[in-house]
């Protein structure tokens, strides 16, 4: 692999152009095999919560709004077959990919990347006719800049109130954008400036429909810069480093070094984690905790008196609903997980997060017994979860969901298991396979298509 030189003098004033420099020159031979391997993987799972996402009302009404609205037949809306124009289609595909919160995270992001960056790429890519290997290609240089800015913005962007995956996503979506259409590096920082004066989305949304509506909008505002730029549109050229601008405006913890750390040598692309639980991914750790603590012969759910769950600081501002009212805020709410658990419920099922399991009686007596706090020393992703049986029994363990994965081939095993589950219902079993069969050879298809016509529901 080619080592890219950083000039390491000046982080804070060309950080943009650099890494706009370092999108619009990535190729497709210059990605290690695992790398290429993990973007399949990002787009195999991305496809079927997209899909499964297509079927929730908020998404529906979104459909309705740009139905109205009409646009050119050139790229296709998930789950419906319409075809409508790029920036549409990545906006309803987008908003789709989020709405059950059951995508991957990126920590460096403090977010979701394939949500952001893949309805970009259908929508683009089949509106060009590119292949599989540009499609990838512009897929982990949307990643790489959606981890690169959102480590840049360190954690106060976050903790302040911002959905990364709404503000940071934008600029991902504008380097897949950019480098799918083949701007240069000068047209590409454009382009970032443009997305970064588009960027929004609010924490305080999270258990409402705005917050997937974050990801469709990013998407469709990452199409709309690049479409401006390669018209000679304008922005500065600087906007992640100048004054009153992206990190000025947006956090108290500028890190400069990060955005530029190892370009080219490093891929935070391997750091995307998946969802196999359907809530979000702040309770993963305490899911995985109590699922071991069931395991354990002393343990027995008749016998239970309280359980306390102990969380990173920031956590509590996320997914720390007490009184989840329907299923949107039941995915943000610890209590609602852990009764789901301690009753035996699948988290994996996305009936499990639905407005009726946040009214049901016994959920809401057993979440009762469930209280959260905060711990400083636990890392992002992790908690400690103490169960205490009515016997003076304490059960604990430490859950911890911040590892690097080491087994790809099994992770590509449990999403496509996960992709099956979503899909089947809704497509069958042969459209499914269709499906799984043109992601896994993604870089030998001559598109999107083979695998889009497999999506329709009918």
């Amino acid at each position: 692999m080619v080592r890219h030189a950083v000039d390491v003098s000046s982080y804070a004033e060309d950080i943009t152009r650099q890494l706009a420099s370092y999108s619009s020159e990535l190729r497709f031979q210059n990605l290690p095999g695992e790398i290429v391997l993990v973007a399949k993987q990002c787009v195999l799972d991305g496809l079927g919560v997209m899909l499964a996402g297509s079927r929730e009302p908020l998404v529906k009404k979104v459909i309705s709004y740009l139905r109205e609205e009409g646009g050119s037949p050139k790229s296709t809306v998930v789950g419906y077959g319409d075809r409508t124009s790029p920036s549409q289609a990545a906006f309803i595909n987008g908003t789709a990919a989020h709405a059950l919160d059951y995508d991957d995270v990126l920590r460096p992001l403090h977010g979701h990347p394939t949500v952001t960056v893949l309805p970009v790429v259908l929508a683009l890519g089949e509106k060009l006719g590119v292949g599989g290997k540009e499609m990838i290609t512009a897929f982990v240089a949307g990643v790489e800049i959606d981890a690169r800015v959102g480590a840049m913005m360190g954690d106060k962007h976050y903790e302040k109130g911002w959905h990364a995956t709404g503000t940071v996503g934008t600029l991902g979506a504008a380097a897949a954008a950019a480098r799918l259409m083949n701007l240069n590096a000068d047209q590409t920082a454009h382009c970032l400036g443009i997305a970064a004066t588009q960027a929004a989305g609010l924490k305080c949304m999270f258990g409402t429909e705005c917050k997937p509506l974050h990801a469709g909008k990013a998407a469709m505002n990452g199409v709309i810069a690049a479409e401006l730029a390669a018209r000679g549109f304008t922005s500065r050229t600087d906007v992640l480093e100048c004054r009153q601008g992206f990190a000025d405006t947006q956090t108290d913890s500028f890190q400069p070094h990060e955005a530029l750390k190892e370009l080219g040598d490093v891929f935070h692309t391997l750091d995307v984690k998946f969802k196999y639980h359907a809530s979000c991914f702040g309770t993963h750790a305490m899911l995985e905790a109590l699922a071991t603590i069931k395991k354990n012969p002393a343990f027995d759910a008749g016998k239970l008196e309280r359980i306390d769950v102990r969380v990173p600081p920031f956590a509590l501002d996320v997914c720390n609903i007490q009184e989840p009212k329907n299923g949107h805020e039941a995915k943000f709410s610890y209590r609602h997980s852990a009764a789901l658990t301690i009753l035996g419920e699948e988290t994996s099922s996305l009936e499990s997060y639905s407005d009726d399991t946040a009214q049901r009686s016994d959920i809401i007596q057993t979440r009762e017994k469930v209280f959260v706090s905060s711990a400083k020393n636990l890392d992002r992703y992790a908690s400690d979860v103490f169960v205490y049986l009515n016997n003076k029994t304490v059960i604990t363990e430490h859950g911890d969901m911040g590892p690097p994965v080491e087994d790809f081939g099994t992770q590509g095993e449990k999403l496509e298991h996960k992709f099956r589950a979503l899909a089947r219902p809704l497509i069958g079993h042969c459209n499914a396979n269709q499906v799984i069969d043109a992601v896994w050879s993604f870089e030998c298809q001559s598109g999107i298509c083979t695998a889009l016509s497999g999506l329709k529901i009918a």
